[in-house]
C-alpha cells in the first residue's frame, strides 16, 4: 500500500494529463475523454483522502468514497448526454474537429 503523497501525485499526473489533452488536442472525442480522465483523478483524490483520514475509533472515513458513487452516477449521465451531442454534432457537420465547430449554426 502506497502513502497519501503517492496517491495525490498519482492523481496530479493524471489531471495534468487530462489538462493538457484537453487544451491540445482538437478531436472533440478525445477531448471528451480527457475530461472523463480528469474526473477520475479528483475521484481518486478523494478516496486517498478518504482512506488516510481516520475517525476517533481508527477506522477510515469513508464519505469521500461515499461522495464518489454520486460522481460516478453523474459522470455516467454526463457521458451519455455528451456522446449524445457528439453524434448529433457529427451528423449536422460530419466533423468532429474542434476548429470546425466554430458557430452554433449548421
Amino acid at each position: 500500500m502506497g502513502s497519501l503523497q503517492e496517491y495525490l501525485f498519482i492523481s496530479g499526473l493524471l489531471f495534468a494529463i487530462g489538462l493538457a489533452g484537453v487544451l491540445i488536442r482538437r478531436n472533440i472525442i478525445v477531448i471528451f475523454m480527457c475530461l472523463e480522465l480528469m474526473l477520475s483523478a479528483a475521484n481518486l483524490t478523494l478516496v486517498a483522502f478518504s482512506r488516510f483520514n481516520t475517525v476517533e475509533t481508527g477506522l477510515p472515513d469513508y464519505n469521500g468514497q461515499v461522495l464518489v458513487f454520486f460522481i460516478i452516477t453523474v459522470a455516467a449521465a454526463e457521458v451519455a448526454v455528451g456522446l449524445a451531442i457528439i453524434v448529433a454534432l457529427y451528423r449536422a457537420r460530419q466533423t468532429v474537429d474542434v476548429r470546425d465547430l466554430t458557430s452554433m449554426r449548421g
